[in-house]
């Protein structure tokens, strides 16, 4: 088996060399995936496994966000592409767009199961407990002041709310090109801003300037940008005393040594309040894959199979233990089919 495994190997490395000398790239003989700081370690664990169980290459797998994984995705077919894009959000219609303009018609999108974004703490720092416009009040760059928005002049928790820490507003988060970003500002500040009477009445009147009122995040260092690497931020938390970090459930779940989350409207991030959707500000996770290189760079069919197996994406697998939460029994077995049936997404509506 090991031998017809290599054989059918090199045949397939020859086949995406002709894929890629029409991109004008040479030839690679392994999986490329890339794209979400979040999905990075699941899907570089079931890169580990597929390597140890074929025998075939190990997978490259790259943290370069939603978005940056996405744009390389979506550049073409052939070797100098990535075959899976990894995302933290869905895939966008202006993205999908792209993809078919530059000959990537066919797009497989599974959905692999559900990640939470916490807030989180050093262990040793004080407790924080979100309610309400409390993260929209202390993070957009303009609330409502005396005559119209203002610039935010809150500097520290306690000018926010009374019961919050009276530390100073420092959150170490995701930058523009990640999914983790764009969830925070849908789930996260979004809601917020909704619980802010002014904000509410400014959505009903005018949805548009709700949205860039409310995803609209301060420049002034009280927000930090932190690049794409959610342990850098982890590490940041333990360094620096009262700082507050935004970053994926499984990050959590691998530092909870270290670190401590807040609780959101009352509910702490776990696996069973982000698959219940009791936890506010919850998700889910996709990988995409190119129709077009199936059958065509080594081992895609089956490491796309693996990732949906009950071993690594179902209840007890190998998975959850770096911080996935499972999709219900149902759902997994409908991305299941699609992985099987390389059924093709259609377009988003937005």
């Amino acid at each position: 088996m090991r031998l017809r495994f290599l054989t059918l190997a090199a045949v397939s490395a020859l086949a995406l060399a002709a894929c890629g000398e029409q991109g004008g790239s040479s030839t690679r003989d392994g999986i490329w995936a890339a794209g979400s700081s979040t999905v990075f370690p699941f899907t570089t664990r079931v890169a580990e496994n597929f390597a140890r169980s074929t025998g075939g290459a190990m997978p490259r797998v790259e943290a370069l966000g939603t978005g940056g994984g996405i744009q390389a995705f979506c550049q073409g077919i052939g070797a100098q592409t990535p075959d899976i894009a990894n995302a933290s959000r869905r895939m966008k219609a202006s993205e999908f767009d792209m993809c078919a303009q530059n000959g990537v018609t066919e797009i497989i999108e599974i959905k692999i199961g559900f990640d939470g974004l916490v807030i989180a703490t050093a262990r040793t720092g004080a407790d924080f407990a979100f309610e309400g416009d409390d993260l929209y009040l202390a993070l957009a760059k303009d609330v409502p002041g005396e005559g119209g928005f203002v610039a935010n002049p809150n500097t520290s928790w306690d000018q926010v709310r009374s019961g919050l820490p009276s530390a100073r507003i420092l959150v170490y988060g995701p930058p523009p090109t990640s999914g983790t970003r764009d969830s925070w500002l849908e789930l996260g500040m979004a809601p917020a801003a909704m619980a802010n009477p002014t904000l509410a009445a400014l959505a009903e009147s005018d949805e548009d300037a709700f949205e860039t009122r409310a995803h609209t995040l301060r420049e002034d260092q009280v927000w930090v940008d932190s690049g794409e690497n959610d342990n850098a931020i982890v590490q940041t938390l333990t360094r620096t005393p009262g700082s507050v970090g935004v970053f994926g459930y499984s990050f959590l779940e691998q530092n909870s040594e270290s670190v401590k989350a807040a609780s959101v409207n009352g509910v702490y991030p776990t696996l069973e309040t982000i698959s219940s959707g009791a936890y506010p500000i919850s998700r889910s996770m996709y990988i995409y894959v190119k129709k077009a290189h199936i059958g065509v760079t080594p081992g895609l069919d089956q490491f796309i199979a693996e990732f949906v197996s009950d071993a690594a994406s179902g209840p007890g697998g190998y998975l959850q233990d770096r911080g996935l939460v499972p999709l219900p029994e149902a759902e997994l077995a409908a991305q299941r089919e699609v992985a099987r049936a390389h059924t093709p997404m259609t377009r988003p509506a937005e």
